[in-house]
């Protein structure tokens, strides 16, 4: 299941979680960002116990997205225990994603 995280709740969803979250910041607007949404769903499924996935929709979030100085979307930030580790922009399939995701597990 993937959370849809607002700037009220990313503390408590983001910065307060222990293990891996992350959270891709995306707009209704964005091609990649809606070819994006079904990687993301199959990545949750599959990797649940692992991995918590949040969506931050910048169009009404923009306290977060602009703390995080998102220049672009979808803009994925990975943290691990509340700390941000690694990012990255742009559409990735999904093999490209579990490598991301693995260097960091």
């Amino acid at each position: 299941m993937i959370k849809h995280i607002t700037d009220s709740s990313f503390n408590e969803e983001v910065l307060n979680s222990k293990g891996l979250v992350l959270v891709d910041f995306w707009a209704p607007w964005c091609g990649p960002c809606k070819m994006l949404g079904p990687v993301l769903e199959e990545l949750a499924g599959e990797m649940n116990n692992n991995l918590t996935i949040g969506k931050v929709d910048i169009d009404t979030n923009v306290e977060k997205a602009s703390a995080y100085k998102i220049s672009a979307v979808p803009t994925m930030l990975l943290f691990k225990d509340g700390d941000l580790v690694d990012k990255f922009s742009g559409f990735a399939p999904k093999e490209m994603l579990v490598e991301f995701l693995n260097k960091h597990m």
